[in-house]
């Protein structure tokens, strides 16, 4: 099969000498992605602090517009953060947690770095709903949908799961907390890059993720999103002198907000980041997601078939429409045998309560499926040894 996307290989170093399947866990660093850093290291040398006057300081607007043309968002309504977590907490501290509309209803199978923080809301007031699965890999639309109620004041969920890489039906949510007059956050980690996304067509209120895994941007850079007829009325506690209206005022009164997605700014933006992040971007937009995707549902298609056939039970939907760009399956010793992996030169990682996740993405051959595979199920009598 004639495939156009392994052209990119040449992209990245890592593909030279490993069987790279771990991109929902970090994407495979760019070769331009050095280049970008050094421009980086040349400007804050030669040209100091004007450097901030010349770019830096938009450059949570500009890496914005960047993945915004990923996730279906216009210029200027996403802004970066470094994380999830932070861009998750801004979010939050928009609300008023004391009255009857006080309920969070997520997901049991959400990430847990955005259960510790919905967790600790209870401090304020909020009371927390987590929507059981059955089988911890999916969960049921109709029982999430019951979830929201007219108490309930923020709605947040996983577009993807992140252990079984299960799509949730996005859409349908949001219509949900919309008639119940709730507002909703989509954490788009485990989607954006591999999934077409249109964050405006859905109508989603807020949306996060962050560069680390599909788009191939490295760590330190998050991104939110916030619906602009929003903003108005956001006023978010978590802030910092980046969010100001005229933050070189140095103004010392009560918080005067931005007009604009500023607002969900917070202090100094993390800029080598930002550098770092910028070639993942580009070069998915290049690629083209919808081709991402037909790629991706052909090849975890293909995984699901070879696990099957090795006799390893699959923690991933069989449906393709309903299957993120992962596949999960559930290995004797999976920790051990990931472990050994990666001293063969094999990336994937495990999951407790999953198993073994292996993710292709559009810079792998068809080739590098049956081979990973193939490696696990040699590998159980010779995994005794204790992971370093």
């Amino acid at each position: 099969m004639t495939d156009g996307l392994l052209a990119w290989r040449k992209e990245f170093p890592i593909l030279d000498g490993t069987v790279y399947l771990i991109s929902h866990s970090l994407g495979a660093m760019p070769a331009r992605t050095r280049d970008n850093l050094v421009q980086f290291a040349d400007t804050w040398a030669t040209r100091g602090i004007r450097a901030w006057e010349e770019g830096w300081w938009q450059m949570p607007v500009t890496l914005g517009d960047l993945v915004g043309r990923i996730i279906g968002a216009g210029p200027g309504e996403v802004v970066m953060h470094q994380n999830v977590s932070m861009c998750q907490s801004v979010v939050l501290s928009c609300f008023d947690w004391t009255g009857r509309r006080n309920k969070i209803v997520t997901e049991d199978l959400n990430f847990p770095s955005n259960l510790y923080i919905y967790n600790e809301l209870k401090r304020t007031g909020a009371r927390l709903v987590r929507v059981p699965s059955d089988d911890g890999i999916t969960v049921p639309l109709e029982r999430l949908l019951a979830a929201i109620d007219e108490e309930t004041q923020l709605v947040s969920v996983s577009h993807v799961i992140f252990r079984s890489a299960y799509v949730q039906d996005l859409a349908a949510i949001t219509r949900r907390a919309h008639e119940a007059g709730a507002k909703i956050v989509a954490d788009i980690y485990h989607a954006a890059g591999t999934l077409p996304l249109d964050v405006r067509a859905m109508g989603v209120d807020f949306a996060t993720g962050g560069s680390v895994k599909w788009l191939c941007g490295g760590p330190g850079a998050g991104y939110l999103y916030v619906r602009r007829d929003l903003w108005p009325e956001m006023r978010p506690r978590v802030t910092g002198w980046a969010a100001h209206r005229a933050p070189f005022a140095f103004d010392p009164e009560p918080m005067d907000y931005a007009a604009d997605a500023c607002r969900f700014l917070n202090g100094t933006p993390a800029i080598p980041a930002l550098y770092a992040a910028r070639a993942g971007y580009e070069i998915i937009l290049e690629a083209g997601v919808e081709r991402i995707r037909a790629k991706s549902m052909r090849q975890t298609g293909r995984l699901i078939e070879l696990a099957q056939e090795a006799g390893f039970p699959v923690r991933t939907p069989l449906d393709p429409g309903r299957r993120g760009g992962t596949v999960t399956i559930d290995v004797p010793r999976g920790q051990e045998i990931t472990a050994e992996l990666s001293r063969r030169d094999f990336l994937v990682d495990y999951r407790p309560g999953g198993g073994i996740r292996i993710s292709p993405h559009f810079y792998t051959t068809d080739d590098e499926l049956e081979l990973v595979i193939r490696e696990i199920a040699a590998l159980p009598a010779s995994t005794t040894r204790a992971t370093p």
